[in-house]
């Protein structure tokens, strides 16, 4: 099974460097990255705005919580935002790619 992992960050420069660096070690086949949202979030009791990046990588269901923890030791958040979400479906040539990259064998 194939899935998609959705992430936050403080800004572009960090989602690229997690990104990369999990497509580096062979955790994750592609890295996306859209550069600049705007969030609004509670946080400790209060509403909070901040201007963030969004990471989306693909990568095996077997792999994802190594890709969760390598997120948490790359990532400046206290608690960064990480959600796997199922691929049950696609372009079976992509998900084939995304099997053969993220492949250690």
């Amino acid at each position: 099974m194939h899935v998609i992992i959705y992430s936050t960050a403080s800004d572009e420069e960090e989602a690229y460097k997690i990104g990369k660096q999990l497509v580096e070690e062979k955790l994750v086949a592609c890295a996306n990255l859209l550069p600049k949202i705007k969030s609004c979030f509670l946080w400790k009791g209060k509403v909070e705005e901040d201007s963030e990046a969004i990471l989306i990588v693909k990568t095996l269901e077997s792999l994802a919580e190594k890709v969760i923890k390598r997120i948490k030791d790359l990532h400046s958040y206290e608690i960064p935002a990480i959600l796997v979400f199922q691929i049950k479906g696609g372009n079976e040539e992509y998900l084939k790619w995304i099997t053969e990259e993220t492949s250690t064998s």
